[in-house]
């Protein structure tokens, strides 16, 4: 998972913002560290940082009573565009981990209706073209040891392989790379005489 990003720096961000929109003038003071960290609902330390990083980016200054006064508006402006980059990688980064999850949460999704539609598929005979068929890989097969885009199962047969039983495991939607074993069962949907076409196309 992503880390936050830091908060002194969106809120260092935010104050610059916030001077470029007008909020704030050159000239201005802005509020000592506990009003600031009670509007923000931060600790006074974490203010502290993000004051420091706008002193250090030259757009305030900090007198030795620890008034903070607003400077400069161009500064303000080139601290917003530094860290633009750092603020868009760090949304990527939030919007990956949710795609991420939301294709495992599919893949965990498409597996159990696909272990349900296998165990019921003795109740499906009448679904063609939808009904999986099993086909096991022989010894002899010319697939063995193969991967599945050197096969062109689809191409050759009309077939679809939806997974790949291999002992005790379910490969779910196997990808292209995925080599086949001898005594694999391969499961298809296709439609009618499906069987007889993948099998005579593997095991013949």
């Amino acid at each position: 998972m992503a880390r936050p990003m830091a908060v002194y720096l969106t809120i260092a961000i935010d104050i610059a913002n916030k001077i470029i929109n007008g909020d704030f003038n050159r000239g201005d003071k802005i509020s000592g560290r506990s009003l600031l960290a009670s509007r923000y609902n931060v600790s006074p330390e974490t203010i502290r940082k993000a004051i420091a990083i706008l002193k250090e980016a030259n757009v305030v200054d900090v007198s030795q009573g620890k008034e903070v006064t607003i400077v400069s508006l161009e500064q303000a402006k080139n601290l917003v565009e530094h860290n633009k980059n750092t603020v868009y990688a760090h949304s990527l980064k939030q919007e990956l981990e949710i795609l991420l999850k939301q294709k495992e949460d599919n893949d965990k999704c498409f597996k159990n209706i696909m272990t349900e539609i296998m165990k019921y598929s003795d109740q499906l005979k009448n679904l063609t073209p939808f009904n999986p068929v099993e086909i096991m890989v022989k010894d002899e097969s010319l697939v063995v040891d193969k991967p599945l885009e050197k096969i062109a199962l689809w191409h050759n047969t009309g077939a679809t392989i939806v997974a790949v039983r291999r002992n005790n495991e379910i490969i779910i939607s196997p990808g292209p790379y995925f080599v086949l074993h001898k005594n694999d069962k391969i499961v298809v949907v296709g439609t009618k005489d499906v069987f007889h076409r993948v099998n005579k196309f593997i095991n013949d």
